[in-house]
């Protein structure tokens, strides 16, 4: 049965990557004509090419860069069926490399599901909802969640910035259950606490989940001091691991009071410090003492947000390199990451040597990453391989 939703066109000439396979199209390649503009945000459409062959159904929000997301083939019928197929594709991915059910079960376009990420802890989970499309396919989504998992809890974390370029309101509250306060994260044989509700993001980042693993496999009788440490995903692993000593630095006391908390449940608060700080002044302030550390972890915030931030962050890269290798004990190991889906990897490994070299270290790139396998990648789409980390032995 043909579809009855409206078609977007291409320009001509335009739209290169979305023939080749990638689900977005900027708004510049569209040819929009007065009907097409006045559609309400999120609007499910399909999309066709500048002589009207048909290319994929998706979502259309004029007000967008991103104008056009694309979910499927033309026709598609973005129903709860739909969705639960989506899902148990997606569960099916994690359930064949984690064993207990704490992952992100959905990332957005490398799930075939653009504007959606949904986080997994046990019984609750944690939806996050970033485009005026999904928001209106928010009823077959949750409904298509409870027949694939049935989760006891479900929380709408629909509070982050991008949902403002979407005309989208913000708020936080359960769609289904009460969330737990604060929820149990178990991850590499570790007990973690998060705040669902009020803290960053999910309340947790699960991509860094190989990376933690990977330092705290170097952490046995070291002294090991973790910048931007959050609820303490490096710090409490590490000295799990055996770690002589655990620092923690961060400027948000609630999610500090967690990495202690965290610390305590696994048996292991005796060797780690917490401490609230602004982690630049800290850095120096360290360094100037005579401080040194086996292993120094630097995973920030996103210092390159958007474009225009990209040569400002990549002063701030710099920098941060600089400072966290000044604290490297000779034949230590430094771990840089950046979550700035803008700042390539290049440009990202770049910055961070020039740092290296401005501390007086030199040193030897031994391992480079990304997020874990519960964020799998699109591959027409490099955008979607946000993180970055470069770990160095430092001499």
């Amino acid at each position: 049965m043909k579809s009855k939703r409206p078609v977007i066109r291409l320009r001509s000439r335009e739209g290169r990557r979305v023939k080749a396979g990638a689900p977005w199209v900027f708004s510049n390649e569209l040819a929009l004509d007065a009907a097409a503009k006045a559609l309400p945000p999120g609007s499910a459409i399909e999309l066709a090419a500048e002589d009207g062959a048909p290319i994929g159904a998706g979502y259309f929000n004029s007000k967008s860069l991103i104008a056009v997301r694309l979910l499927g083939a033309p026709q598609t019928a973005f129903d709860t069926p739909f969705f639960v197929e989506r899902l148990k594709r997606a569960l099916a991915v994690r359930e064949a490399f984690f064993a207990e059910p704490y992952y992100r079960l959905v990332h957005a376009e490398g799930d075939r599901l653009p504007g959606v990420v949904i986080d997994r802890f046990g019984d609750t989970v944690v939806v996050q909802i970033t485009t005026a499309g999904m928001e209106r396919f928010s009823d077959e989504l949750l409904a298509a969640l409870d027949d694939v998992i049935a989760p006891a809890c479900v929380i709408l974390r629909n509070d982050t910035p991008a949902r403002a370029l979407e005309s989208l309101d913000s708020y936080v509250r359960a769609a289904k259950g009460q969330a737990p306060a604060p929820l149990i994260v178990q991850e590499n044989g570790v007990r973690y606490l998060a705040d669902p509700v009020a803290g960053q993001k999910s309340g947790w980042y699960y991509d860094q989940r190989d990376n933690r693993r990977f330092v705290a496999s170097l952490a046995r009788g070291k002294r090991v001091l973790d910048a931007y440490c959050y609820s303490g995903g490096f710090s409490v692993l590490a000295a799990f691991e055996g770690a002589a000593t655990v620092t923690g630095l961060d400027s948000s006391a609630p999610a500090l009071k967690l990495a202690e908390a965290a610390a305590h449940e696994n048996g292991r608060g005796a060797m780690c410090s917490f401490r609230k700080a602004d982690i630049v002044e800290e850095l120096e302030r360290l360094a100037g003492s005579g401080e040194r550390f086996d292993i120094v972890v630097a995973d920030p915030p996103p210092f390159a947000p958007s474009r225009k931030d990209i040569e400002a962050g990549a002063r701030a890269y710099r920098k941060l390199a600089r400072l966290a290798a000044a604290l490297v004990a000779p034949g230590g190991t430094l771990m840089l990451a950046s979550c700035s889906y803008n700042m390539g990897a290049e440009r990202f490994a770049l910055e961070c040597a020039a740092g290296l070299v401005r501390a007086g270290r030199t040193a030897r790139l031994i391992r480079q990453a990304g997020a874990g396998t519960d964020h799998p990648v699109h591959p027409m789409l490099p955008e979607t391989a946000y993180l970055k980390s470069l770990t160095y032995a430092v001499d």
